[in-house]
């Protein structure tokens, strides 16, 4: 199993969970966060001060997934929030060691 995390622009959050959920991915996560990577914010004037704004909104999703739907689900997620411009996002990938469906006590791929 792994975790597939996506932080992505806010608008694009729709387009993203629409492609997601047409290859199959049944569940996820959705966190609004911020922060800046080579976008490095930008300045904004309000009441007459200039000030920088360093961290920009963003939206992060999670999602725990078998090991075959990791390739697809990354296909998607780009797919639905490439813009070609500066801040699209990251994705990163990582080991999942278990998963518990709390309800059932199903456990590893038949708890998601």
């Amino acid at each position: 199993m792994k975790k597939v995390e996506a932080i992505i622009k806010p608008f694009k959050l729709d387009e993203v969970k629409e492609a997601l959920q047409e290859i199959g991915v049944q569940g996820l996560s959705v966190l609004e966060v911020k922060g800046f990577g080579r976008q490095k914010g930008h300045t904004e004037l309000y009441r007459g001060a200039e000030y920088v704004v360093d961290f920009l909104p963003k939206v992060k999703i999670e999602v725990v997934l078998a090991d075959e739907q990791v390739d697809a689900a990354i296909e998607a997620i780009i797919a639905a929030a490439k813009t070609d411009k500066i801040g699209d996002g990251k994705i990163f990938v990582s080991d999942v060691a278990q998963a518990i469906r709390i309800r059932t006590g199903e456990t590893g791929e038949d708890a998601l």
